[in-house]
C-alpha cells in the first residue's frame, strides 16, 4: 500500500537519537521498549487527510483502539512517522525493537529475529481461533511454525480494462484466457484508428514474468522461494521473461514506465490505455466519466498476486500487561467490524477472509467500492494465488529485470541477448 512506499532516508545516528528520546534503549541482545504504563506503536500514516484520505481513517481506527483501552493499566499510544523502518533498523541495529510497529513491505528484520527481538504471534493466534482473522498472514508468513507479523491489509493485484476500448476492437473478455490470446488482444487495440495503445508496461510487466512463473507448479515454487542461479538459469525463468519481453516490444517503449503512477492517468482518467497491470486499491482512482468502462480481472491462466507484506509486529519479553495489549490490538485490527472500515475507507483489500465484500459494496453508493469488491472477490477467488515476487527475490532483483523489461520494449532490441546479460546481473547479485 500507499504507506509502505513513504518513508525517507535519515541518517542511522539521527535516528537512534531519536530513538533515545521516546524509548529507553538497553544492551544488546534484550528488547528496549517504553515505560510498563505505556505502549508505543509505531505506524505510517503520517499523510494529511487532503493528501492521503486513507491515512486519516486507519489513525481513526488506532484512536478508537485507545480510546476503548484507556481505562486499563497500559496506555496505548499510536505515532505517526515517516521513516518506521528507519527506526526499526536503527533499534535493531542497537538490540532492541519497538513495541509495537507496523512493518513496512521488507517485512520483520532478519537481524531482529536472530537476536529473538520480536514475538512469535502463532500461538495467540492458534488458541484464538485467529486462522480466518488474519487470513493470508497464516501462511505466508510463517516461518518454521512461527509468526512474527500479520497484516490487516493484502496486497491484492490483478489488471484493469476498458471495456470500451474491448468492445470497439471487438474483443472479449476470452482475452485473459492466456498470454498468446492476451497479445492477440493487444495487437486488435492498436489496429484500431485511435489514439490509444494496448497497456502500460514497465513496472507493469514485472507482474507478468510473476504471473507466467506463477503458471507452472515449479514455477510458484521458485516465486515463493529466494532467489537463487538455478532458478536464473531455468527453464521456467526464461520462458516468463521473454514472454513479457515479447509482448513489451510490440507495444511499445513509448508505453513503458519504471512506476506505474506516471501513467496512470493515460488510464484511469483519460482513457488511452486498454490495459493497467495494477492493485484491487486501483479502483478508487478511476475517473468518474470512466467508471462504467473500467473493469477488474485476473492475469492470464486466472492467476492473481496476494502478498501479505509486512504488518504488526511485536517486541518480545514486555511486561505481561503490554504484551497483553499489543495482541489483544492485533486482535481489534483483524476483526470483522475494523476489517470492513479498511475495505470502505482505506479501499484496501482485508485479510480478514469472513468479511462479505459483496454484501459491503451492495450497501455502498460509491461506484470505487463497488469496483473495489468486484476485483478483491476476483483475486481472492482466483485458481491461483501466488505472493510477489518482490517479496521473495528482493527490490533490487525486481528493479533489474523492469529495467531489462523497458529496454526489450524498444524495437529491434535482441530479447535473447538482454535476457543473457540479465542472468548475468542477477546471478551476480544473490552471489
Amino acid at each position: 500500500m500507499k504507506e509502505d512506499f513513504c518513508n525517507e532516508e535519515k541518517m542511522v545516528s539521527v535516528l537512534l537519537a531519536a530513538a533515545m528520546g521516546t524509548t529507553a534503549l538497553v544492551g544488546f541482545g534484550t528488547t528496549a521498549y517504553a515505560d510498563d504504563d505505556v505502549l508505543e506503536f509505531y505506524h505510517g500514516y503520517y499523510q494529511d487527510e487532503s493528501e492521503w484520505a486513507a491515512a486519516q481513517v486507519m489513525r481513526d481506527i488506532y484512536d478508537e483502539f485507545a480510546k476503548e483501552h484507556a481505562d486499563g493499566s497500559v496506555t496505548f499510544k499510536p505515532i505517526a512517522v515517516e521513516n518506521r523502518d528507519d527506526i526499526v533498523s536503527a533499534q535493531v541495529a542497537g538490540g532492541s525493537f519497538p513495541d509495537l510497529v507496523d512493518v513496512g513491505g521488507g517485512g520483520v528484520p532478519q537481524a531482529a529475529l536472530s537476536q529473538d527481538l520480536v514475538y512469535d504471534l502463532k500461538p495467540y493466534i492458534d488458541e484464538n481461533g485467529l486462522q480466518d482473522a488474519v487470513g493470508l498472514n497464516y501462511t505466508q508468513h510463517d516461518m518454521d511454525g512461527h509468526i512474527y507479523a500479520v497484516h490487516d491489509q493484502i496486497e491484492s493485484r490483478g489488471l484493469w480494462y476498458n471495456s470500451d476500448i474491448f468492445e470497439k476492437a471487438g474483443i472479449t473478455e476470452e482475452a485473459f484466457a492466456d498470454w498468446d490470446s492476451f497479445g492477440e488482444a493487444m495487437e486488435k487495440i492498436r489496429a484500431l484508428d485511435e489514439d490509444v495503445y494496448g497497456y502500460i508496461a514497465g513496472q507493469g510487466s514485472s507482474y507478468i514474468v510473476n504471473t507466467v512463473m506463477a503458471s507452472t507448479d515449479e514455477g510458484k515454487k521458485m516465486l515463493e522461494s529466494e532467489l537463487t542461479e538455478d532458478t536464473i538459469n531455468s527453464e521456467e525463468f526464461a520462458a516468463a521473461f521473454k514472454t513479457a519481453a515479447n509482448l513489451d516490444q510490440a507495444n511499445g517503449s513509448e508505453h513503458t514506465t519504471d512506476d506505474n503512477g506516471n501513467l496512470m492517468a493515460e488510464f484511469n482518467t483519460n482513457g488511452k490505455a486498454g490495459v493497467l497491470f495494477n492493485g484491487v486499491w486501483n479502483a478508487s482512482g478511476i475517473d468518474a466519466s470512466l467508471t462504467d468502462a473500467i473493469e477488474p480481472a485476473l492475469f492470464p491462466g486466472n492467476i492473481a498476486i496476494a502478498s501479505a507484506g509486512g504488518g504488526l509486529a511485536v517486541a518480545n519479553n514486555m511486561s505481561d500487561e503490554k504484551t497483553e495489549l499489543a495482541l489483544e490490538f492485533i486482535k481489534y485490527m483483524t476483526s470483522a467490524e475494523v476489517q470492513e472500515k479498511i475495505f470502505t475507507g482505506v479501499q484496501a483489500n482485508p485479510c480478514n477472509t469472513t468479511v462479505d465484500l459483496n454484501a459491503l459494496a451492495e450497501e455502498s453508493d460509491d461506484a470505487a467500492t463497488r469496483k473495489l469488491a468486484q476485483a478483491c472477490s476476483q483475486v481472492n477467488e482466483a485458481d491461483t494465488v501466488v505472493i510477489d515476487m518482490n517479496y521473495t527475490w528482493g527490490s533490487d532483483v525486481d528493479k533489474a529485470i523492469i529495467n531489462a523489461l523497458m529496454e526489450c520494449a524498444v524495437s529491434g532490441t535482441d530479447i535473447d541477448a538482454r535476457f543473457a546479460a540479465l542472468q548475468t546481473e542477477l546471478i551476480a547479485l544473490v552471489a
